[in-house]
């Protein structure tokens, strides 16, 4: 069975405070999974960045804009988020960097299978991967129907010669943030992919491949160089013990 996908979604990178991740990760994974899920929010996913040893990023849904707020409203006022606030906060030197995103088509969200995510103390039921973010940033209207068709029909076909199956696909979106408690980066236009891979070899063989592939270069760059105002940014995620992507 799966689980919605989550017409809305935020992708939040925190910056935090040397060696204090996985402090944090702990501490979300025990007290701040369920106590969301249980106020309307979906959290998708939990990761260690493998590039930045301070970063920790994390993925949450909802299933429209009046019902983020009224979620984050119920969290952030709740019991749960009261009682460990300060030493979450503790962790962070910022968490204020947040894309706000929907599904780039009917079919972009996110398949996650409900029953994934392992229970506190109990191991995962599927094996490690990673999960590879791929932040494309544009100007404001680069991502239409047409990029997106172009994702679809051009883009998809070559990133899977190079061994990689999007598992989803995402773009800005641009509704007036509903809780302003929490800041958005609303001045972004982007357009995210995510793909799971067996390890980091994985990861680096098909990038490589796409470097070397004669269609990406012909087919697919023009277009990105055209739509993009810089270089795509690339996250390596490690899905944390709790994570339901992984």
């Amino acid at each position: 069975m799966k689980a919605p996908q989550c017409p809305v979604v935020e992708l939040r990178q925190y910056t935090l405070r040397p060696g204090q991740r996985d402090v944090l990760i702990d501490l979300f994974d025990r007290e701040f999974v369920e106590s969301q899920e249980a106020v309307g929010a979906t959290v998708l996913g939990q990761f260690r960045d493998l590039d930045h040893p301070d970063r920790f990023v994390w993925l949450r849904g909802f299933e429209d804009m009046p019902r983020r707020a009224k979620a984050l409203e119920s969290f952030y006022g709740g019991p749960v988020w009261q009682a460990h606030r300060d030493e979450a906060n503790a962790t962070m030197i910022d968490s204020d960097d947040v894309l706000l995103l929907r599904p780039a088509s009917a079919r972009g969200g996110f398949p996650v299978e409900v029953g994934a995510r392992p229970a506190p103390g109990r191991p995962a039921p599927l094996p490690p991967s990673l999960v590879l973010a791929t932040i494309w940033y544009g100007r404001r209207g680069s991502f239409d129907t047409t990029f997106v068709e172009f994702f679809q029909q051009g883009v998809r076909p070559v990133l899977a010669e190079t061994g990689c199956e999007p598992l989803a696909y995402l773009q800005s979106e641009h509704a007036p943030n509903t809780f302003p408690a929490l800041p958005v980066r609303t001045d972004e236009e982007v357009f995210v992919w995510f793909a799971r891979f067996t390890d980091e070899d994985h990861i680096d063989h098909h990038l490589n491949r796409v470097r070397h592939s004669e269609r990406w270069r012909e087919e697919v760059l023009p277009t990105l160089s055209e739509r993009c105002a810089r270089p795509p940014q690339l996250l390596r995620l490690a899905p944390t013990e709790r994570s339901m992507l992984r």
